[in-house]
């Protein structure tokens, strides 16, 4: 019986996963149609837990500001913290202003700074994250927890394997990264996991003028298009 059991269940979540397809792929057409009409964009990544008063929500404000007033539109996954900090700064400089959200337990919630056009909302990380990657001319990857490091890390990871070009990688707060990068270079690169070249996806930065230059400079000898 309990045999019986088991290969029952089992059978109805493969029929579930069958039918999940269908949604998968209704996430990815609905992103790919709304998102290829935003022209260049930057996505912001950072902490949701990071509040307004706090000095690096201050500092996304001014960055997303300048890369709006330099051209960019600026995506963020649309929360609070260091996203709504994005999207403020975007909406303040009358720039492009997207926010793709993702259903959460806690801290996910739609901030008011997003282009009421340009709000999606995702089930599927994966499905999002694409997003994140296709269609930004660059990262901006603020302090923060493990979302933050797992799109940070993913990037560096396709522009690795050749599976996207590559575009600009800025880590923002030295002192926050700092212990990181020593990390990467002093264990990861010491052991031969990665090539010295590695290091050279990521850029340090600590002032909007410092992010802007990084991204205007790379963009001066490269094509501004989506990825993949």
């Amino acid at each position: 019986m309990g045999k019986e059991h088991k290969i029952k269940g089992w059978n109805e979540i493969k029929i579930n996963d069958s039918w999940a397809i269908f949604k998968i792929m209704g996430e990815f057409v609905n992103g790919f149609e709304k998102m290829s009409a935003i022209g260049p964009c930057v996505s912001i990544f950072g902490s949701a837990r990071t509040k307004p008063e706090h000095p690096y929500y201050q500092l996304t404000m001014n960055i997303c500001q300048e890369l709006a007033e330099a051209g960019y539109g600026i995506i963020t996954g649309g929360g609070p913290g260091i996203m709504e900090a994005g999207n403020r700064g975007a909406h303040q400089a009358g720039g492009t202003s997207v926010g793709l959200n993702i259903d959460l337990p806690f801290e996910q919630n739609d901030n008011p700074y997003i282009d009421k056009d340009k709000s999606m909302d995702f089930d599927y990380f994966f499905v999002r994250k694409v997003m994140f990657v296709k269609y930004a001319q660059g990262f901006v990857v603020l302090p923060g927890g493990f979302g933050t490091l797992d799109e940070l890390f993913e990037a560096m990871t396709l522009i690795q394997t050749k599976k996207i070009a590559p575009f600009p990688i800025i880590l923002v707060g030295s002192d926050y990264w700092k212990g990181m990068l020593d990390w990467i270079r002093g264990t990861m690169l010491e052991a031969g996991n990665i090539h010295p070249d590695d290091l050279d996806l990521l850029k340090l930065a600590d002032t909007a003028e410092e992010v802007v230059s990084v991204i205007d400079n790379f963009y001066k000898g490269n094509i501004l298009a989506p990825n993949f």
